[in-house]
């Protein structure tokens, strides 16, 4: 195995993955590491690169679904890398990869920041809403980003700034999804000058009505597809009957219908089926092609 320079104890053999995903399901790591800072992050991004293993990046873990059978290669999980810069006078937020949503959603609406009150509820972080331009309740990351920089694995030495115009972005997708680069901060352009109070005050109000509306005591990824614009993915599934259909321990969620849950002891393989046997249905039926938001990590 390659040295790595700085603090080796953050690299860990065969880590059990459940754990770092929202879905609670997922199967061991080959090898494991939580970087502390950006220094780290690069340091362990040259190693697995020398070592010519894969690299798999998790952020939160939410909007992935990992195999039962685990992951070769390296597996990081960029939560640790958390922080971020806000300026009330212009509007202009950086953020760390590992900074959760809602968290930076929260600071924002503090600073008086307006355009982000629709992101409290994404279970996600900021890398990871860069790459998948997560969106909620008619907001979407593209509307605000403004930069993301990235790094290729193969040129871990040389980090570099992407601006929006560069991220071919579209409805919940960028041109990240496609490439190896790995985020490690955004920049941010949102409406300064409003009352902290009335933004704060919004921002509550959008989560609460996604607490109240969507399954959130149980696991889950979000949202497991996208919307078939301009007809709505948990419509169709909802109108075939099918919340509560289960396979193993995954199941339709019985609050919304575009969530499957994990009510136990559900394995990732109930949840791919059931994936499977909900786009299915709804193609029979409606003659609709459900595409799933989801990544899916370790599976043929």
């Amino acid at each position: 195995m390659p040295a790595v320079s700085g603090n080796p104890t953050s690299l860990r053999e065969h880590v059990s993955l459940r754990e770092f995903t929202t879905w609670k399901v997922g199967g061991p790591a080959e090898w494991f590491a939580e970087p502390a800072d950006q220094r780290e992050l690069l340091e362990l991004i040259a190693w697995v690169s020398s070592a010519g293993m894969p690299l798999h990046c998790l952020g939160a873990g939410s909007n992935l679904l990992i195999a039962d059978s685990g992951l070769p290669g390296l597996s990081l999980c960029l939560r640790r890398l958390q922080g971020s810069r806000l300026d009330g006078n212009d509007g202009w937020v950086e953020a760390e990869a590992g900074e959760p949503v809602p968290t930076l959603a929260r600071k924002a609406a503090r600073a008086g920041l307006s355009g982000l009150e629709w992101a409290v509820g994404i279970p996600g972080t900021v890398g990871g809403a860069a790459v998948m331009n997560a969106g909620a309740q008619g907001g979407c990351t593209a509307e605000w980003l403004q930069a993301v920089k990235v790094v290729d694995p193969e040129r871990p030495d040389t980090p570099f700034w992407l601006e929006t115009g560069e991220l071919e972005f579209a409805y919940r997708h960028s041109r990240l999804q496609g490439e190896r680069l790995i985020v490690l901060a955004a920049r941010f352009r949102l409406e300064a000058g409003h009352d902290p109070g009335a933004v704060t005050a919004r921002t509550s109000a959008n989560l609460h009505s996604r607490t109240s509306t969507q399954p959130y005591q149980q696991p889950s990824c979000g949202s497991v597809f996208r919307n078939p614009e301009p007809q709505k993915a948990g419509q169709l599934i909802e109108g075939l009957g099918l919340k509560g259909l289960r396979i193993g321990g995954a199941e339709v969620s019985t609050l919304h219908a575009n969530f499957i849950v994990n009510t136990g002891e559900a394995r990732a393989a109930d949840i791919d089926a059931l994936i499977q046997d909900v786009q299915r249905r709804v193609a029979a039926e409606h003659g609709v092609e459900l595409h799933p938001e989801v990544k899916r990590l370790g599976f043929p």
